[in-house]
């Protein structure tokens, strides 16, 4: 194949790793550049993809695997190819260009939620909009996107990540609460309230404090992040998007995109969302004890 006249390359017919055979690898040349691939560079896959192809627009190579439906973007050379795994470890796919969802905020197009959670499944990291403001998201159990969180925002061992709930139920199974913090937390929930509580076991260790064995738990009032968690059917592990430097969170899409392309995999934009992080109240000790003034009323918990 040629485009503007220029020399193509292709390569196909080629082992990823997998059981069946994968189809064709090109690579196109357009606006007067030529790109190359070798097969054996492409590694990682834990299942056939349809069609794997690579051209070169406007000076960037570009990967996709149709299967998963997801655009992947390379440097000069392939050993910046990430290829983060999946839960349980497994690496299933290419990523680096994050995909862009321009969900409705009031009504989400269920076709977009359930493609933003099958990128979550396949241990993807999304930024997201919340009733405070963006955040990050994975799936709870997965280590990779945990360490990837901590990356991006220079975060230490004693952080408390936060697992986003559908509802009281859901947070029950999570944290220990007993009746006068229920309560408390039932009287601004749902809301832009973070409540650090101790963790029960279904809580994963590593997302824990090390000393504290405590854990963040909230319910946002936000119809893409209810809809998100039901599609998901689990809590999303999830971390303000607050960048090292910066004095305030993330709030537009596309900022986050043209910053953070290279290291997430998706970006949800919903339009305007809050320009606060949410007010963090810990009942590490038994008693509320308000550790950051954010979005939420913090008078009810002094």
């Amino acid at each position: 194949m040629k485009a503007s006249g220029e020399a193509v390359g292709a390569d196909a017919g080629f082992n990823i790793g997998v059981p069946q055979k994968a189809t064709a690898v090109a690579a196109i040349g357009v606006q007067g550049e030529v790109s190359a691939v070798r097969a054996d560079e492409l590694v990682g896959f834990s299942e056939a993809a349809a069609a794997i192809g690579a051209g070169l627009v406007g000076g960037e190579v570009q990967f996709f695997n149709s299967k998963c439906a997801h655009i992947s973007r390379l440097g000069a050379t392939s050993d910046k190819l990430r290829t983060p795994p999946r839960r349980g470890g497994n690496p299933r796919r290419l990523t680096w260009m994050a995909r862009y969802f321009d969900v409705h905020p009031v009504d989400p197009q269920p076709r977009l939620i359930a493609q933003i959670v099958r990128i979550l499944q396949d241990g993807g990291l999304i930024a997201y909009p919340t009733d405070s403001c963006y955040a990050l998201g994975a799936q709870m159990g997965n280590r990779d996107a945990l360490d990837r969180i901590r990356q991006i925002r220079r975060l230490n061992d004693k952080h408390h990540f936060t697992l986003v709930c559908r509802d009281f139920a859901q947070l029950g199974q999570l944290v220990n609460v007993d009746n006068d913090v229920f309560r408390a937390i039932k009287g601004v929930t749902p809301g832009p309230y973070t409540f650090i509580l101790p963790a029960t076991r279904e809580v994963p260790r590593r997302m824990l404090h090390p000393k504290k064995k405590t854990v963040g738990v909230r319910i946002p009032d936000n119809n893409v992040v209810r809809s998100l968690v039901a599609e998901l059917g689990e809590p999303i592990l999830s971390s303000t998007l607050l960048l090292p430097g910066d004095e305030d969170p993330l709030i537009d899409g596309w900022d986050i995109k043209e910053r953070l392309d290279h290291v997430l995999d998706a970006v949800v934009d919903a339009g305007d969302c809050g320009t606060e992080p949410t007010t963090v109240v810990d009942f590490s000790d038994g008693y509320a004890e308000v550790t950051r003034r954010g979005a939420g009323d913090p008078g009810r918990f002094e």
